[in-house]
């Protein structure tokens, strides 16, 4: 069976990856920047019982991540915390392979968010840019654009 486009796009070492779980303030109002910005799909939604989404999955094209509100008391039960909740920082970095990473900027950006890098291509071979959604959240969308092997990789890093 022929690969399709999309699956050919994807680095082989990237192609199955860990399933983030990111905690946000609203988590309807993220889903919805996700949709907006990046194409997402929302896959499954359980609501808390006080309100609120206690766990939700979307896709972004083939990745997918778990998101909910952070604020909900099940949530809190298990000490998971938006970035707000952090002084707004974030210890984590989301990485997601797209086919068309200028196109996604721009619909990000015209959707809220900050970008904090635009599209570029970068000495690792990728189509890099650098953006943080409205929770707070830092995401970098690459779309792969050649490979490069360690030695390249090396002297392009050294060469600046």
């Amino acid at each position: 069976m022929a690969e399709s486009a999309v699956e050919a796009e994807i680095p082989d070492r990237y192609r199955y990856a860990v399933i983030p779980h990111i905690m946000v303030d609203d988590a309807a109002a993220a889903i919805d920047f996700y949709r907006r910005a990046f194409g997402a799909r929302e896959d499954f939604r359980i609501d808390a019982p006080g309100g609120g989404i206690l766990h939700a999955e979307i896709s972004i094209g083939r990745s997918v991540l778990m998101l909910g509100d952070g604020s909900v008391d099940e949530a809190e039960a298990g000490s998971f915390a938006a970035p707000s909740s952090l002084g707004g920082g974030t210890s984590v970095t989301l990485h997601v392979f797209v086919p068309d990473v200028d196109g996604l900027a721009e619909r990000a950006q015209a959707a809220g968010a900050e970008i904090l890098q635009p599209p570029k291509d970068m000495f690792h071979g990728d189509r890099t840019v650098i953006l943080k959604d409205p929770s707070g959240h830092i995401w970098v969308f690459l779309t792969h654009i050649e490979d490069v092997s360690e030695e390249e990789l090396r002297r392009r890093l050294a060469a600046g």
